[in-house]
């Protein structure tokens, strides 16, 4: 049942992704909106995944989950790197509560480079994270009946 939680979640981030890194497409408002409901997504994604963090954190050691938390740790902070900058160069939210930020000349290049930066490492954690998705979808075939988290 976890596991379908966490697949749940996982494709909700990857839709709201998806359209939040195309602007062109979706429109600026649009792609400042899905951003910022990726945020609330994200901390969902985390909280369901605490147990294995925490687990993954206890035994301290340098086998492949430890790797797949660091790559994690920095998609972290890309993550976060990409929703401040945003917020601060938004043409619709931010000013939606009264608020202009100055600094958009530093703010915009770090929201770009850190966008480019947080899709990169997106989608080695997608590939890192690949067995578990093979696991999941062969439990739902039956050939497989194990569920160790990710």
């Amino acid at each position: 049942m976890k596991s379908s939680i966490r697949l749940t979640i996982d494709i909700l981030a990857a839709v709201l992704y998806i359209g939040a890194a195309n602007p062109l497409i979706t429109g600026l408002a649009v792609h400042e909106w899905l951003g910022f409901g990726l945020i609330f997504v994200f901390v969902i994604h985390c909280a369901v995944n605490y147990d294995w963090i925490i687990t993954t954190l206890r035994r301290r050691t340098k086998d492949a989950n430890m790797a797949h938390l660091v790559l994690d740790a920095l998609t972290l902070i890309m993550f976060m790197t990409v929703t401040v900058s945003g917020l601060f160069v938004s043409r619709h939210i931010l000013p939606l509560f009264g608020w202009v930020a100055s600094g958009y000349y530093f703010w915009n290049p770090l929201h770009a480079i850190s966008a480019k930066l947080l899709l990169a490492l997106l989608l080695i954690h997608v590939v890192v994270h690949a067995r578990w998705f093979v696991r999941l979808f062969a439990r739902r075939r039956g050939t497989d009946d194990r569920d160790d988290g990710k």
